[in-house]
């Protein structure tokens, strides 16, 4: 009997790449927190949880490769759809949308979530050597 780790890891592998590339458009925005007209960008992992569950109703998921030297791609990855605008509380005068406070409150619970994520996971593989040690 083969151990299908799509069933055993659940969602957890997904949420910790999702997590992930949350952390960095968080990381984009707590950058550009003084550039001029810069629009602050998050994405809602509700949104991209659907998008995944409805990808895998139908047929496999695939990255068009527009050279041969590409790699292709794996994992949960959100396009620039999935990307929404912030909407700003106190807007600045240059037309920045990013509240550093706001971002940095964002970027800390998204680091709590992925560590959930992860502790989730590797309970997981734990349980799996477990069994698999016949314990």
């Amino acid at each position: 009997m083969s151990i299908s780790f799509d069933k055993a890891l659940g969602i957890h592998e997904k949420a910790l790449s999702f997590r992930s590339q949350r952390a960095e458009v968080l990381a984009n925005n707590i950058a550009n927190a003084d550039t001029p007209h810069y629009k602050a960008r998050d994405v809602e992992f509700s949104s991209v949880l659907a998008a995944q569950m409805e990808q895998s109703k139908g047929s496999t998921f695939s990255l068009n490769r527009t050279q041969a030297r590409h790699i292709e791609g794996e994992g949960v990855s959100f396009s620039e759809a999935a990307l929404q605008y912030r909407t700003p509380h106190h807007p600045s005068i240059d037309g920045n949308t990013v509240d550093a406070q706001v971002e940095q409150a964002s970027y800390a619970q998204n680091a709590v979530d992925f560590q959930a994520s992860f502790t989730f996971l590797n309970s997981k593989f734990k349980g799996l050597m477990s069994a698999l040690r016949g314990e």
